[in-house]
């Protein structure tokens, strides 16, 4: 090595670059050239020239240090932060279009994102402006949120105990074709007291970079411009996922080859979300057909890229060849939803549609599945069996079977009567959201501001050591729980 790293030191003072790299190392597959010229971190690169901005280290570091100024202000000096950026959403509306209309043209050119991606890249005055008023919920939200004091315990005489909420440190957030995304996952990060490093698609470059310099434009009011960072460089995901020194949660919002690829290469770093988006709406023998055609509409056409839209529509077996299921079948065809045939659905039928390849499919476009089930609890067992514990749907008239339903099926988000495009942070009315979760830990479905909090323990005592109450101390255990009557630790 040793020898290595003079010939690289000789070649630099001739003005030459250099990199020093494992050729069998399994990180780059044995593509160890090509890795290099694709700008990844691989092995050790000798350069007298500087970096055009800061690494990403240096980045979080930053991020971590403003973050911790960001959640000592006043919950409304936060507030203000967050008002500002949705003026700013405003006022700027016309610059932060054009600059996604230079995206949307490089996409369309290129022809690499297909219809629903482009969707999601687009923004429009209309998103613009519920951005803004999502962003003014979180505002009103975050007065209570760092700080409040959870419980309250007497432990002994002058010895008192609180559990306060905190924020969780630096959040990395991962998001493609989704510029809407940054102000919406700032505005929570800001509002929760949270570091913030984003790395959004090259596919939405110009528009994030826009709608990055804004939020930082907000946070100045209060000196806290750095506190979240927009990650620019060629960075690999996969080498962000292993700065667990330096990030505390991994958000990612995306496809679900994203949210998987970015569980396995997390090193020690915690990753909230959902790999999946399959909800399942259940027709019930007791369902209303008003009811019905609206909810299968709006849960599979209003927005089908959504990972809450339906993707399997569960019909018990008494309601074929009835007029409700033919008013089914006939809306789909209106709506251009491409059917596929569950094994059972196909089994009564003479001339099916395409035979299902997989009962846990996320189309992601006008495409789904219909099954057919015996009861209402061969429905739950199929959504068990299938489903990715994300949003699912009844549809009944019956009160009782309703509730059983909503009871017994173990999703994050179920509904009864309604679509499951209500599964979603803004219309829960907690102004926006980082995601959806369908972990069992911590946070679960629309995650918004209390999600991105955690809680540290606070004693104030007078000289009190645990000798004190040993068997020849002078003082016993009191833990009488003290009403919390202020929010906010003193």
């Amino acid at each position: 090595m040793e020898a290595k790293v003079k010939s690289a030191l000789w070649a630099l003072q001739g003005g030459t670059s250099v990199v020093i790299a494992n050729g069998t190392d399994p990180k780059v597959t044995g593509h160890v050239i090509t890795d290099i010229v694709e700008g990844k971190k691989v092995g050790t690169f000798f350069s007298e020239v500087k970096p055009a901005g800061p690494t990403v280290e240096q980045q979080a570091e930053m991020a971590r240090s403003r973050g911790r100024t960001l959640s000592s202000l006043l919950p409304q000096q936060r507030a203000e932060i967050i008002c500002h950026l949705a003026d700013l959403l405003t006022e700027q509306k016309e610059d932060i279009l054009a600059a996604n209309k230079k995206d949307l043209e490089v996409a369309i050119s290129g022809g690499r994102l297909s219809q629903p991606l482009l969707k999601r890249l687009s923004l429009s005055p209309s998103k613009l402006n519920s951005l803004s008023i999502g962003l003014r919920q979180i505002a009103v939200s975050s007065q209570d949120s760092v700080g409040r004091v959870i419980r309250r315990t007497r432990i002994a005489n002058n010895l008192e105990l609180e559990q306060i909420t905190v924020p969780i440190g630096v959040l990395l957030v991962i998001f493609e074709s989704r510029p809407d995304c940054l102000p919406q996952v700032s505005a929570l990060a800001i509002a929760s007291g949270n570091a913030l490093l984003l790395k959004g698609g090259k596919e939405a470059s110009n528009t994030n970079q826009i709608l990055h310099r804004l939020t930082q434009e907000a946070l100045s009011i209060h000196g806290v411009k750095d506190a979240v960072q927009l990650v620019s460089t060629r960075e690999e995901v996969e080498d962000l996922c292993r700065l667990n020194q330096l990030i505390d949660l991994i958000i990612p919002r995306g496809s679900s080859h994203l949210v998987r690829d970015i569980q396995r290469a997390a090193k020690g770093i915690p990753v909230l979300g959902h790999s999946e988006g399959v909800c399942h709406v259940y027709i019930d023998q007791e369902a209303s057909i008003e009811k019905v055609i609206k909810i299968i509409r709006d849960s599979k056409c209003e927005y089908p890229a959504a990972c809450n839209a339906m993707e399997t529509l569960l019909v018990h077996r008494d309601l074929l060849r009835s007029p409700l299921f033919d008013q089914i079948i006939d809306m789909l065809r209106v709506e251009q939803v491409k059917i596929h045939a569950g094994p059972k659905f196909a089994s009564y039928l003479t001339f099916s549609p395409s035979e299902v390849k997989s009962l846990r499919t996320e189309y992601g476009d006008l495409e789904c599945c219909i099954e057919v089930v015996d009861s209402m609890q061969d429905a739950i067992d199929h959504i068990h069996k299938y489903g990715s514990s994300h949003t699912d749907v009844i549809v009944t008239e019956n009160e009782e079977t309703a509730e059983y339903f909503l009871q017994h099926l173990d999703s994050a988000c179920v509904f009864w009567n309604s679509s499951s495009r209500f599964s979603d942070g803004y219309r829960f009315g907690l102004g926006a959201e980082v995601g959806i979760s369908t972990a069992r830990i911590h946070a679960r479905g629309p995650v918004g501001l209390e999600g991105l909090l955690t809680t540290k323990w606070v004693l104030r005592g007078d000289g009190h050591t645990v000798a004190d109450f040993s068997e020849q101390g002078s003082m016993k255990y009191l833990h009488e729980n003290i009403a919390v009557t202020h929010r906010t630790s003193s």
